[in-house]
């Protein structure tokens, strides 16, 4: 079953990223983490989480301490976005992450790892394309999707992966 499902989400992701869609919401950050502009100009609150390298360790895993095993130090499940600013499949996810973040708000965290700001990060999980997002469940290996998804593949990962509701 979960086999079938990477496949189908690999298969999802090429679709999205070769095919591009103009007419999603472009998230936009302008020094504001906690606010997100549409197209129409309406600000709404955000609910993805910024995390840098230093946060990553305190929040997520601390891969200094333990280099070797993954131990995640969150109390509830989480995906991990690593995008980049100019990256135009990221931005179409952003909106996406947005919405699922408030759908989800008390049973996952969604965060956002800047790849140009946190290269080091990006290096120790080889990031060679964006965006890449880690799905981590509580108490099992994380794992990694690469490209854009549509909205309902990402909620057939939370349910499935992070959430174990199949």
């Amino acid at each position: 079953m979960k086999n079938n499902f990477l496949v189908m989400v690999m298969v999802l992701m090429f679709i999205v990223a070769s095919c591009g869609n103009t007419n999603r919401k472009a998230a936009s950050n302008n020094g504001d983490e906690n606010t997100t502009k549409t197209e129409n100009n309406m600000t709404t609150s955000t609910k993805t989480i910024q995390l840098t390298r230093a946060d990553f360790l305190k929040k997520v895993a601390n891969l200094e301490a333990n280099p070797d095993q993954w131990i995640y130090l969150g109390d509830k499940p989480c995906i991990i976005d690593f995008y980049a600013d100019w990256c135009g499949p990221c931005k179409m996810i952003a909106p996406i992450l947005e919405e699922l973040a408030n759908e989800y708000e008390d049973e996952i965290y969604i965060y956002k790892v800047d790849t140009e700001a946190e290269q080091q990060l990006a290096a120790e999980f080889g990031i060679r394309s964006i965006p890449s997002l880690l799905f981590v469940p509580m108490g099992e290996a994380p794992q990694m999707a690469q490209g854009a998804l549509p909205k309902d593949a990402f909620k057939q990962a939370i349910e499935e992966v992070l959430l174990k509701k199949n």
